[in-house]
């Protein structure tokens, strides 16, 4: 069998895109999605997208997304504007987009090569010393810290990772971040699901750039976070302490190459 893909990239973060609203890929094939993501047996990436046909009333398209290891997965930041580039290419929307996904309702918009996609709301964070965990879509523990760069990213993320008590959870993404400058984020990022370091992470980003706003490491409702493949910025209104609403991720997301694969 023969499946046409596309290939896209958020900084750095890559996913295999296919439109999948005549059901070409079964999701149930974790053996085939995982061999998609192969870097060196298939066309390679940190994960997978589907796009198919909405299923709730108003929105364009429906969104589901697969760890690189081929398992169903939580919600994909930089894929969701990924995929919003790809609608567009597919001629599904034009500048604006709604899409449900695993997490719930997204919007979206384009602007100036820039995808902003509105994340869910944030209204609990674990604060304690350096460390901060909260869900942004996807679970996120956050280390602040002032050698990002010397880091051992894989090392030291897995252990995390794998440790109580959220190995009984299914794990948890593990984000390393140093101040750069005022409202300014180093961000390296170790990802469950792929279980090493991608080059960015879009529900990542959000979450680091939340937690520095309520641990008072950066004073603005709008964040900038270099990640290794570039720079991401996300915005938001703060209700209370932990209220965080109008969440907005935005960057570049682009279409790397297409072909077809057989499976």
């Amino acid at each position: 069998m023969k499946i046409p893909f596309f290939k896209y990239q958020g900084t750095g973060n890559d996913f295999v895109m296919l439109d999948n609203r005549q059901h070409l890929l079964s999701k149930n094939d974790t053996k085939i999605i995982k061999k998609l993501c192969d870097r060196k047996f298939g066309i390679g990436a940190d994960g997978l997208i589907l796009l198919e046909e909405p299923e709730v009333n108003g929105d364009d398209f429906k969104m589901i997304y697969f760890n690189a290891d081929g398992n169903e997965s939580s919600m994909c930041g930089n894929g969701g504007r990924c995929l919003v580039a790809f609608a567009k290419y597919l001629n599904i929307i034009e500048d604006k987009a709604a899409f449900t996904a695993v997490d719930g309702p997204h919007k979206a918009s384009i602007k100036e090569g820039l995808i902003s996609l509105q994340m869910q709301n944030v209204n609990k964070i674990s604060q304690k010393g350096n460390i901060s965990f909260l869900d942004t879509g996807s679970p996120h523990h956050i280390v602040f810290t002032s050698n990002v760069k010397d880091i051992n990213i894989k090392e030291e993320g897995a252990a995390i990772r794998y440790s109580e008590p959220y190995v009984e959870r299914g794990g948890a993404n593990v984000n390393f971040v140093e101040a750069e400058g005022e409202n300014t984020f180093l961000v390296r990022t170790y990802e469950r699901g792929v279980e090493d370091e991608t080059l960015s992470c879009g529900t990542g980003v959000t979450a680091v750039a939340i937690a520095a706003n309520a641990s008072e490491r950066a004073n603005a409702n709008k964040i900038k976070l270099k990640v290794p493949g570039g720079e991401l910025s996300v915005s938001f209104s703060k209700k209370g302490a932990e209220n965080y609403t109008d969440i907005w991720l935005t960057g570049p997301a682009e279409q790397v190459f297409k072909g077809e694969i057989t499976c």
